[in-house]
């Protein structure tokens, strides 16, 4: 354990959101650094940089996607957590967000994969632990009534 601390000074502060489509649909995607489950998109927050700039970045950067009607959901923390593919200490601060349009681009080096689906459908896929506490407490406060599910990968 102490190894694993020395690679890490500090905790790390990342964003991520569940994204909204006009449908009501939220944005899964699969990440390998996830143990190839479904996760949100998002990631690290810079030195300087304003919580919800980061998550605008994140998700641009990530999928392509500019997003709108941000709002706060929680903060989770994931202590060397088993799930992800290397041990970091991580304080999560999660969002609720729509975005713009639907067309979802991703690189396919973080990101393999992504579906579009209700987040009360969400709960039956192969997500991390931390999404599926996001996804609970979401619909705890909010709830939805999309119907399909739209599926993507990356190219090869």
């Amino acid at each position: 354990m102490a190894a694993l601390r020395s690679l890490q000074r500090y905790p790390e502060p990342t964003v991520g959101a569940i994204i909204l489509n006009r449908k009501g649909q939220m944005l899964l995607v699969r990440s390998h650094k996830w143990g190839d489950r479904f996760t949100i998109a998002g990631g690290h927050v810079e030195v300087g940089e304003r919580l919800e700039d980061a998550l605008r970045r994140e998700i641009r950067e990530e999928v392509g996607l500019e997003i709108k009607d941000v709002r706060f959901l929680m903060t989770q923390e994931a202590i060397f957590s088993e799930e992800f593919w290397e041990k970091r200490h991580f304080v999560f601060f999660d969002y609720v967000c729509k975005c713009k349009n639907q067309n979802v681009r991703i690189d396919g080096k973080e990101i393999q994969g992504f579906e579009w689906t209700r987040p009360e459908d969400a709960l039956r896929m192969k997500l991390d632990s931390f999404t599926a506490t996001m996804v609970r407490a979401y619909l705890s406060s909010k709830g939805s009534s999309s119907r399909s599910v739209r599926r993507g990968r990356a190219p090869r």
